[in-house]
């Protein structure tokens, strides 16, 4: 499991700092670490890192170490007493990686996101290291990882069965949590095309292509998470047990899932844009059939009217203009009206 060395003097220290408010995380209150440890079917807690070192020392206790917006001394403090390399520390602390997994030594350090979404989505980071009588979790502290459902059968049953089961147990409430936001968009995304069917507005426009940024964000979430769980099924991490195999494959199968419907609200986005160019092109032609159909009325009075000439108007006016004159005009604007009549007929105008 690595070389596991005593805790720091400085951890405490450095975790009295965090929950300070002039540490490096401003939060006032709440301690950021957690330490959940079982022993002979006792479940016992501390957020007293002191205490890591000789619940891991005694070669027999399970435990779950959960860090809660940590800063970085404290994570480089945990990292230490868990003997795990300084690299997944600092992976840790920058907290820009993509989803991922990778084994470093003799721990898996597994990279993964929550997804929430109120008027855009965001995405969360969250770390979790695997070791053989341990796991590491790191994430922020508006994710709650003992709210995930599969946890309800209780932390002691939990981490009875060994560590690698709680990693499952956290993964599988993460892609869960996947669903209910594709759904969301779905809805949006068909909420969209009735308003561009109806009137394709340039707020119409706007959505699309908000819509359309989510869903790259959303693809950078999924498309690698299914790598992750293709590696973790296929017996290439000794710390993945054969018993639980299956467990990590439905999870697998519900990323495929997952990637399916991604495909298909990719397809009804490009789909809005191309319904939204459709409709402004409509109305481009609607525009240009009833321009034609005025320029057609206008056009046959004017011709009539400049056979005549100008020159005829002083006669009208003092109504000595005789008969031909005034037969030639009501025929016009006759013609004229008839035109419109017909136009209108067909929809031009």
């Amino acid at each position: 499991m690595g070389d596991h060395r005593t805790a720091p003097q400085g951890v405490n220290a450095a975790l009295a700092e965090a929950a300070s408010p002039t540490g490096r995380d401003p939060r006032p209150s709440a301690d950021p670490v957690t330490i959940i440890a079982l022993r002979h079917g006792k479940v016992t807690e501390t957020r007293d890192a002191a205490d890591l070192h000789g619940m891991l020392a005694d070669g027999e206790t399970r435990v779950w170490i959960d860090l809660a917006d940590p800063s970085p001394d404290v994570v480089e403090s945990i990292g230490a007493s868990l003997g795990l390399h300084p690299l997944i520390a600092e992976d840790i602390i920058e907290s820009n990686e993509r989803a991922k997994v990778e084994l470093v030594g003799d721990v898996i350090h597994a990279v993964m996101f929550v997804l929430t979404r109120q008027r855009e989505m965001q995405t969360s980071e969250i770390d979790l290291v695997l070791g053989d009588r341990f796991l590491l979790s790191v994430h922020p502290g508006s994710w709650d990882p003992r709210s995930v459902h599969q946890l309800r059968i209780g932390i002691e049953t939990i981490l009875g069965q060994s560590a690698d089961f709680l990693l499952w147990a956290l993964l599988d409430g993460i892609v869960d949590g996947y669903f209910p936001i594709l759904d969301a968009y779905a809805d949006e995304i068909d909420e969209v095309q009735d308003d561009i069917i109806a009137e394709a507005s340039k707020a119409a426009l706007h959505r699309v292509f908000a819509l359309k940024r989510d869903l790259i964000r959303l693809r950078h979430v999924i498309h690698p998470s299914r790598e992750i769980f293709s590696r973790l099924t296929s017996r290439e991490f000794a710390l993945i047990g054969d018993a639980h195999l299956f467990y990590f494959r439905d999870v697998y199968d519900h990323l495929i899932r997952l990637s399916d419907e991604y495909d298909s609200l990719r397809e009804l986005v490009a789909g809005a844009l191309e319904v939204y160019l459709s409709t402004i092109n409509n109305n481009l032609s609607a525009i240009m059939k009833r321009l034609t159909g005025v320029t057609v009325v206008l056009a046959g009075i004017a011709a009539v009217g400049g056979l005549f000439g100008m020159s005829e108007a002083p006669a009208a006016f003092s109504g000595s203009e005789g008969f031909g004159f005034w037969a030639i005009t009501i025929g016009t604007l006759v013609v004229a009206g008839v035109v419109v009549v017909f136009l209108r007929w067909i929809d031009w105008i």
